[in-house]
């Protein structure tokens, strides 16, 4: 019975005082003052819509932009459904794109994403609704006195900021990552191992996948934030590397590569200063000094010298942390809206870009985000073309069937649509028996009060407290059962009609629930599960390809420079995108979360790996006794990511194949005798994406199996 009960939460509390001062007042102002049932009902649902259906983060001002963008997309969007609404074919079809639009929008930030229900609600009201155009006047009226009044409370009953989750994950892994280089380079490595480090990282992953959609927007530093993320990850799986092959960097180490790594762990520190303290910014001057003066003295070596083939290569793992953290400073600079230039050749910040090249800028950045997910391999695609199709039957099926109320019947197929059929499904059952649970509570209470103005009147605040208190607080079942109780009060305040209502609302949600679970069980039936295997594919189809160009161009044998990181890159975004989704579902998962990272991480560790092959100084004429090696180590390695995907992508009837680690033949060998310190460096880097590879095996297999089960297990 515990687990009924609302989670004591300071945000939950704020939410609900707003939506029962807003939502029960400008009920009260627009029944007694104006009279208009129009004004009143649109005033009701549209702080719903404002105070609890739409939930903004960040500064103050980010949450008004957010009011007013919605304030503004309600009232077109109210519009169209009230124009719409006469015809039951037109307003069907029209319901399929509008529903589209506002859903796929979510890919320009979080906060559009979490607008877009509430937008939806102005929609469907009237679409699925009696009226004509002469009332939009009246339904704006009551739509734009809920907005302003829902911005104000929220600006002014919001809980102070709380310290940032992922700013403070980002600073506690860059210090362990630092700490971790420190104790290599003192030999004083814990027995136990790196566990700070790896627990730090995962802690990373959980702050940043705790979001179907990334805690983050389209603009440069936000763009910048996700980046630093993913390089911390990547930074700590090269200490790993380092740490495992040379556990003594204490005695290993050349002066110059320790030199390197302390500085690295300095700047490493100064990230994790700028994530946590206002206006620090991390020193990145010296780490370049460092790594230009590593690469002097590697150059000066002779590789024919005994030893140079154990330096190189301990080399390689100070330039590649180096490098690491030269970039994450760089995103770190940029997420704190610095200019990294400026910053690094220490002159002032450049003149701030005019209004009109921010917004030149912000519609370049919008349609960049729609192009890369416009793609049936993007959730946003999958889950707003499930959405339209969803909602625009609903539409019809509540037209066509001349129910009471069909806006109920949209509502609930909107509120019950999950990701996948048997979550719908799932979630189809939690709102009936919510509503039915709220229907005999109504009853209960209308029963014991009566239909009296004053005592609807006293009841209507209690029972909006309670329903705008319970999302997120409680099971989805109480939070519909909770509004049901409104939603009587309110139709007995316009229309005194006793209890009945409520059975009016069961039989419509029933029909919305019963359209939700047929469109989810036609269209993508296993949600995001497929996705996020389709997009593990893609993922390592692409990075596999920019691997080959990176070797090529640095090994001289391509003329031009790698042009298939844009395509990785958007790979692994839709990748991200996906799997935050499927990890915040609801329903049982089987399939483990460590190893689905694993399988992520390992798309990752390809595309960074690649990108950093492809920023290798070229040298053609040292490397040219190794190109053919290299060639065959490349093609060994592409060739297995090419049969991972395969089995991660689509079944296409084909069952689940074994593979197995790729092995590497004597021809594939790259020696400091074959080639300069670039050579062994190339090498490393593609080593080290094999040693790796055997842990995705498990997760693949399994990732393989799950898709090829019947979508109702």
């Amino acid at each position: 019975m515990s687990e009924w009960l609302p989670k004591r939460s300071l945000p939950a509390l704020l939410r609900a005082v707003r939506a029962t001062v807003v939502m029960a007042g400008l009920f009260a102002i627009s029944d007694a003052w104006f009279g208009n049932i129009q004004i009143a009902t649109f005033a009701a649902f549209g702080s719903f819509a404002t105070l609890v259906l739409s939930s903004f983060s960040g500064s103050a001002r980010d949450k008004l932009i957010a009011h007013a963008i919605l304030a503004l997309a309600g009232s077109a969007l109210l519009s169209i459904g009230t124009a719409v609404s006469g015809s039951a074919a037109l307003a069907a079809l029209v319901t399929v794109p509008v529903a589209f639009t506002v859903f796929f929008a979510g890919v320009a930030g979080p906060n559009a994403a979490s607008g877009a229900t509430g937008a939806l609600l102005a929609y469907v009201l009237p679409a699925a609704s009696p009226g004509t155009t002469a009332m939009i006047p009246d339904r704006l009226a009551g739509w734009w006195l809920a907005s302003i009044a829902g911005t104000v409370a929220v600006l002014l009953l919001s809980p102070r900021r709380a310290d940032d989750a992922l700013s403070s994950a980002i600073a506690a892994t860059a210090r362990a990552i630092a700490e971790e280089i420190d104790a290599a380079l003192d030999g004083a490595l814990d027995d136990a191992g790196p566990s700070g480090m790896i627990a730090a990282k995962r802690e990373l992953q959980t702050s940043f996948s705790a979001t179907p959609y990334r805690p983050v927007g389209l603009a440069a530093p936000d763009e910048a934030l996700a980046e630093v993320v993913e390089l911390l990850t990547w930074c700590t799986s090269l200490v790993l590397d380092a740490v495992r092959e040379h556990n003594d960097l204490d005695l290993a180490a050349a002066q110059v590569d320790r030199e390197l790594l302390t500085e690295s762990a300095r700047t490493l520190r100064g990230i994790a200063m700028a994530f946590t303290t206002r206006g620090a910014e991390p020193d990145l001057a010296q780490l370049r000094d460092r790594r230009d003066a590593s690469l002097r003295a590697i150059r000066s070596l002779d590789p024919s010298a005994p030893g140079f083939e154990k330096t190189a290569r301990i080399s390689f793992h100070s330039q590649a942390i180096a490098v690491a953290a030269l970039a994450i400073g760089t995103g770190a600079r940029i997420a704190q809206g610095q200019r990294a230039s400026a910053q690094a050749s220490g002159t002032a910040p450049a003149r701030a870009p005019s209004a009109a090249a921010r917004s030149r800028r912000r519609l370049s950045d919008i349609a960049t985000a729609a192009t890369r997910h416009a793609s049936v391999r993007s959730v946003w695609m999958v889950n707003s073309m499930r959405v339209a199709l969803a909602l625009g039957a609903a539409v019809a099926v509540a037209d066509l069937s001349n129910v009471q109320h069909g806006f109920w019947v949209v509502l609930g197929a909107l509120s019950v649509l999950r990701t996948n059929a048997s979550s719908t499904r799932s979630t189809a059952f939690q709102a009936l028996r919510g509503t039915t649970v709220g229907v005999v509570i109504g009853a209960l209470l209308l029963e014991l009060i009566g239909t009296g103005s004053a005592a609807l009147w006293t009841a209507l605040p209690i029972s909006v407290f309670v329903a705008a208190s319970v999302p997120g607080t409680a099971p989805f079942a109480v939070g519909q059962a909770a509004f049901t109780v409104t939603v009587a009060l309110i139709f007995n305040l316009i229309v005194p009609v006793g209890w009945t209502v409520g059975l009016v609302r069961v039989e419509d949600v029933a029909i919305g629930c019963a359209v939700s679970v047929l469109v989810g069980a036609m269209f993508w039936p296993h949600g995001l599960a497929a996705v996020v295997g389709d997009d593990l594919a893609d993922a390592f189809r692409a990075g596999s390809s920019f691997l080959a160009e990176a070797v090529e161009w640095t090994a001289g044998l391509r003329g031009v420079e790698p042009g298939a990181e844009q395509a990785a890159v958007s790979a692994g975004a839709r990748l991200d995108d996906a799997l935050r989704g499927f990890l915040t579902e609801r329903g049982s998962k089987r399939i483990e979360k460590e190893q689905l990272w694993r399988l992520v991480g390992g798309s990752l560790r390809l595309r960074l790996t690649a990108h950093a092959v492809a920023a290798l100084p070229r040298d053609p004429i040292a490397l040219a006794a190794a190109r053919q090696a290299l060639e065959r180590r490349t093609k060994i390695l592409t060739d297995w990511y090419g049969r991972l995907a395969t089995l991660v992508d689509r079944p296409s009837g084909q069952p689940v194949t074994v593979l197995q680690p790729p092995r590497f033949g004597a021809d594939t060998v790259v020696t400091a005798t074959s080639g300069s310190h670039y050579g062994v460096w190339l090498c490393e880097h593609l080593d080290h994406l094999a040693e790796h590879l055997g842990e995705m095996i498990e997760p693949a297999s399994r990732l393989a199996e799950l898709r090829r089960a019947p979508w109702w297990k």
